[in-house]
């Protein structure tokens, strides 16, 4: 038995060799982290780089959900100098270039003083004057209005024609009258007036005024007021408004020879266009000239009202 236990504890060189290299590199492998300390340098988390993408998401969420003014009074003085250039440019983005005309400052509406190139907050204001009883007695007074540059103040104080009232009768300025003392309102003719006399009208701006120019060269020229209230764009409330402002003295009508008139030259007409301009063509081509101008209630697609309606514009001769 104590031989047995002698030979299993006994190791031959080559094994005393290996077992001692085992402890040995344990032993190292258990040391060796200890060392690393000196060698390598600890660096700790970079908190000055946190705290700044913290400050500039707190910026962020400050300037989305801050007013402009509020901006202005909690940022820091190099932020209050960048929100005052982007106010300043948000205002210069708001104003539109003004389109001058005579108007009363007592009476036009919000598109009115936008076309004249005034801010929304500007006009906001005006009219906020205007609903608790404010009023405008004199062109001058335009330059009590808050937030109105004096420089288009300038501009636009030629343009101003109030309506004051003299022993209960309206005095209007305005370059379309003879007379300043009567109580005739303005009025123009709708087959000589140009762009300059529709935009006078209130809700009229110069898109609106050329477009009811073109609309009365098209037709040839007007042969009722109620024509001008089809202008493509032309809202009935603004027709409405100024259907009183329009006349129209004895009209000269371009007509058109339904005998001799190709379907080019029939179709750019508003009250044909191209498919009763090809039905006017045929019709011709089948069954010769027109001999009066009843004659093209023959087509079906010509009803009563049709005929009224562009019958002005057409003769055979």
């Amino acid at each position: 038995m104590k031989k047995n236990l002698i030979s299993y504890f006994s190791f031959t060189k080559k094994e005393r060799i290996g077992i001692i290299s085992l402890l040995l590199l344990i032993a190292i492998s258990l040391t060796l982290p200890y060392f690393f300390s000196f060698f390598i340098s600890k660096k700790g988390p970079d908190y000055k780089l946190f705290e700044q993408s913290i400050a500039a998401l707190q910026i962020q969420e400050l300037d989305s959900s801050l007013s402009t003014k509020s901006r202005f009074k909690y940022s820091s003085p190099e932020s209050n100098q960048y929100n005052k250039k982007r106010f300043d440019k948000e205002n210069d983005d708001n104003r539109t270039k003004p389109i001058f005309f005579y108007f009363d400052p007592n009476k036009i509406e919000a598109s009115d003083w936008k076309r004249l190139g005034l801010t929304d907050k500007t006009i906001h204001t005006i009219q906020n004057y205007l609903l608790k009883g404010g009023h405008f007695y004199q062109k001058e007074d335009i330059y009590k209005i808050w937030g109105l540059r004096k420089e288009l103040a300038d501009q636009l104080l030629p343009y101003v024609q109030i309506e004051i009232k003299e022993n209960n009768s309206r005095l209007t300025y305005t370059p379309f009258k003879k007379s300043a003392t009567t109580n005739t309102p303005l009025l123009i003719d709708i087959n000589e007036a140009d762009t300059s006399a529709f935009i006078a009208l209130p809700g009229i701006g110069t898109k609106l005024a050329q477009r009811i120019l073109t609309f009365r060269e098209k037709l040839g020229g007007f042969y009722a007021v109620q024509q001008v209230g089809e202008t493509f764009g032309l809202a009935d409330s603004i027709f409405q408004k100024i259907k009183s402002n329009l006349m129209l003295n004895k009209p000269a009508l371009r007509k058109i020879n339904i005998n001799s008139a190709n379907v080019e030259e029939l179709k750019v007409h508003p009250y044909i266009r191209w498919q009763l301009a090809n039905a006017i063509i045929q019709y011709r081509n089948q069954h010769g000239r027109f001999e009066k101008l009843q004659d093209i209630k023959k087509i079906n697609l010509i009803t009563e009202e049709i005929f009224n309606k562009l019958s002005p514009y057409l003769n055979t001769d």
